[in-house]
């Protein structure tokens, strides 16, 4: 495994990310095909002993399971030095007033839920899961610096949001010399690559690093497009993103089945390898619910593709609404 650098940061990852959504009680919050511990742990494993040392998780994952799940495997599996965790912060992750958010008292109090149930004394990478319209961002942006320099946090994130919001957090956290995002993890895939038009030039040009998911469109991009799964029937979330242009994306998924077939190798490697190389992008977010899914996505990094095939892949792409901002 070949590692690089987290953005204009000097942080070293893997140009995969683990995503451990996957990864959680099932039963608790909406995340019904997750699986458990005992089921995840291996995942965990292997992925460590590929080369990857990102995991990113998030405090409202199956009611904060997961971060306990991956808390437990990494301490058991790798030193805590060697491996970057990521969480995120301010979808709900508990009942009641400010139990999410981005107030300054939600990013308190999470940062300190998150780093017990991930049984760590410091977070790498907080993110904000989205914008918090209901926030000054003054505050957040300041409550995000503080628990940096209280050295519970190292580095800080974003997630989806319109490139204009953030670019105004962006510039505002310069304004007031706070901690700087380092990093955008957004929606991005063959199926939807409306990020091209603002937010990955943006980070571009402010070397931000930039960490797409659902790079596989939620196995879309892996199967025929009349083929479910059983995660797609259970996936509320999941079924709000797709399914808008559905000509188009048909189209899609059988050009990604044809280069592919041509190839010889796994329609995933050929739809994450597009993600991968395409221009801005640090470090795919992948999920692994069975063995070949990591191996795939280790694969899919030395996976070039030529420029016709590449063309092939994007010639049915069509203008869609943006989705997964909410």
């Amino acid at each position: 495994m070949r590692y690089i650098k987290l953005g204009r940061t000097g942080l070293d990852i893997s140009p995969l990310v683990l995503g451990c959504m996957t990864y959680g009680v099932p039963d608790r919050g909406n995340h019904a095909w997750t699986l458990d511990e005992e089921q995840s742990r291996p995942f965990i494993r292997k992925a460590l002993d590929l080369g990857i040392n990102f995991f990113d998780t998030a405090n409202a994952y199956s009611d904060g399971t997961s971060e306990e799940i991956v808390g437990r495997a990494l301490k058991d599996f790798a030193k805590r030095d060697e491996v970057v965790i990521a969480t995120k912060t301010f979808f709900h992750w508990r009942k009641g007033p400010n139990g999410g958010g981005l107030s300054r008292k939600a990013i308190f109090h999470s940062v300190d839920d998150s780093l017990a149930r991930l049984g760590t004394d410091y977070i790498d990478l907080l993110q904000i899961h989205r914008y918090d319209q209901t926030t000054p961002i003054e505050e957040t942006l300041e409550a995000l610096h503080d628990v940096v320099k209280a050295g519970k946090v190292r580095y800080l994130g974003a997630s989806s949001m319109y490139a204009w919001q953030f670019a105004q957090m962006v510039y505002t956290s310069r304004m007031h010399g706070w901690t700087k995002f380092v990093s955008m993890q957004d929606h991005y895939n063959l199926l939807q690559r409306e990020e091209e038009r603002e937010m990955i030039p943006f980070c571009i040009d402010e070397h931000i690093a930039v960490l797409p998911w659902s790079p596989l469109a939620r196995g879309r991009l892996t199967r025929d497009w009349d083929e479910g799964s059983d995660r797609q029937k259970s996936d509320v979330f999941g079924g709000t993103l797709y399914n808008a242009t559905e000509d188009s994306d048909r189209a899609i998924v059988a050009a990604v089945k044809k280069v592919a077939d041509a190839r010889g190798v796994p329609r995933a490697q050929v739809a994450l390898s597009w993600v991968a190389h395409r221009d801005g992008v640090t470090a795919p977010i992948v999920g692994a619910s069975k063995p070949q899914h990591l191996d795939d996505a280790v694969a899919a990094i030395d996976l070039e593709l030529t420029e016709e095939e590449t063309a092939a892949l994007e010639e049915a792409y069509t203008p869609r609404a943006i989705a997964g901002f909410e």
